[in-house]
């Protein structure tokens, strides 16, 4: 069964999409695509540089297609005209082996084989920082900094 995108992009108001993929670094690797070309990748894929998605290939490997997974639509909460989809690295008719979204499922697949269910947890991390106002404290820090690298 196919979804529509274009349809619900019509529907929600969506006139973007961020067609995304993770790369072996962890980084989310995206392409803006306007409505009206949804529905053409969501068959065909968006091609992206092989050599330039981070999934350990070279300039002489071919372009990399990440086909949009439609059940992962979200719609950004803070800018609503644009809609985020993941998507399944594709390259020459089958999936990228090694990229993360790809090995996940794979191994969730194995792990149901076996009669396991995958279960996880996010732990987000972040840190609240203070812009320092006084030039003078940074010079001071920088100085101790100076110091102490020298004293070891």
């Amino acid at each position: 069964m196919s979804t529509d995108l274009g349809a619900i992009a019509e529907q929600r108001g969506i006139k973007y999409f961020l067609i995304s993929f993770t790369d072996l670094l962890g980084v989310q690797r995206a392409k803006l695509v306007p409505r009206a070309a949804i529905d053409g990748m969501a068959k065909a894929g968006a091609a992206f540089a092989g050599f330039a998605t981070w999934l350990d290939m070279t300039p002489a490997d071919p372009d990399m297609f990440g086909m949009p997974d439609p059940d992962t639509l979200i719609q950004l909460p803070w800018k609503a005209e644009v809609g985020w989809l993941a998507t399944d690295p594709w390259m020459c008719g089958k999936p990228v082996a090694h990229a993360p979204r790809n090995v996940l499922k794979r191994l969730v697949a194995e792990a149901a084989a076996k009669g396991y269910e995958l279960k996880s947890g996010v732990e987000c991390e972040f840190f609240l920082i203070r812009r320092m106002v006084r030039r003078s404290a940074i010079r001071r820090t920088a100085r101790a900094n100076l110091v102490m690298i020298s004293r070891r």
